[in-house]
């Protein structure tokens, strides 16, 4: 038994759930790893989130977070109990009904789900944030030039020069100034179907479980919106993209011309730093499944880069094609660079 499963243990049992069965759960996380717990005296069941400090995780920012959504009627799970200095949290277990899991399964579905993840994020962007990181133009830009220091070189081992990476975050930095009316939101980053769960025995907006949350900060209203209509793991048709972000501009007031460069700026963003996560989690951590991603996210990036607002900034994304040969390569450098 190693320490980490020796203090998991301890952590259970100090929490009335020594004896129960224990499970996996698939997670996305590097570092993190999700069991789902039953007890076999009531059939109840938990979630123990295991989050390593000493892997760099902190647990901290997930209850801060978990206690504000919760507080504002949204279904975050509960926190059953908690050892934040060690990374250990037992949750309240919300199911297995992912939204990527019960739309293949029920495609009528999918309409309702994506309506209603939309709902929630009009709420929510209705109430003042809690005190967090600013996800402001200049850390907005730097995420984004991801794409240039992992995929471009990565996939061609050619490096922008630092000529152009300043010309690519001066323009990424600009055209990230515009923010719809009503200031800086909430942004949970990671809002899509694999992180939002169907309870259809609750009431309204509380229906989506939320899962993801943890590196939220404070930013673009239009950011979550684009990233569950632009998914990076599965295909969300762009009729339907198209239909929510006019839905969210109807319901929240704003200028559906002004939101839909918001979002189109938002997303370029946001694709543009998956293309480089994708390639450093392969590169680095050793996970090539994620390059299988990277075609879809380049064509989303080029669909967003049509808007005319991003003219500027399509002509600084001089990015090699994701072909066949360039994604061998990707695979073929898995986890190959050791240090970040």
């Amino acid at each position: 038994m190693d320490e980490r499963t020796r203090l998991a243990d301890a952590f259970l049992a100090d929490a009335g759930w020594g004896g129960a069965r224990r499970q996996a759960i698939a997670g996305d996380a590097p570092n993190r790893r999700y069991i789902r717990l039953k007890s076999p005296a009531t059939g109840a069941s938990a979630v123990l989130m295991d989050a390593p400090p000493e892997a760099g995780e902190d647990v901290r920012p997930f209850v801060r977070i978990t206690g504000y959504l919760r507080g504002i009627g949204l279904s975050a799970p509960a926190i059953l109990a908690a050892d934040t200095e060690r990374g250990f949290l037992l949750l309240e277990d919300l199911g297995d009904d992912l939204f990527a899991r019960l739309i293949p399964e029920r495609p009528e579905m999918e309409q309702t789900l994506y309506a209603a993840a939309t709902d929630l994020l009009v709420m929510l962007h209705r109430q003042p944030p809690p005190d967090l990181a600013n996800y402001d133009p200049p850390m907005m830009a730097r995420l984004a030039a991801l794409a240039l220091d992992w995929y471009a070189p990565g996939a061609t081992g050619t490096r922008a020069s630092e000529a152009d990476k300043a010309a690519f975050l001066a323009e990424t930095e600009t055209v990230l100034e515009v923010v719809p009316p009503g200031g800086r939101v909430l942004v949970q980053r990671d809002y899509h179907a694999e992180n939002l769960l169907w309870l259809p025995d609750r009431d309204g907006i509380a229906r989506v479980g939320q899962l993801d949350f943890q590196d939220a900060g404070a930013g673009h209203r239009a950011y979550d919106l684009m990233s569950l209509a632009e998914d990076a793991r599965r295909d969300v048709d762009p009729a339907l993209a198209e239909r929510l972000i006019a839905h969210y501009a109807r319901r929240t007031r704003l200028d559906p011309d002004s939101f839909r460069s918001a979002a189109a700026t938002c997303a370029a963003q946001r694709n543009l730093r998956i293309l480089g996560v994708f390639a450093r989690l392969s590169l680095h951590f050793g996970k090539p499944q994620y390059v299988d991603l990277i075609p879809r996210v380049w064509n989303l990036l080029q669909r967003d880069l049509e808007h005319p607002d991003l003219a500027g900034l399509r002509d600084l994304c001089a990015l090699p094609e994701p072909t066949q040969a360039n994604l061998q390569i990707l695979r073929d450098k898995c986890g190959t660079i050791p240090t970040l």
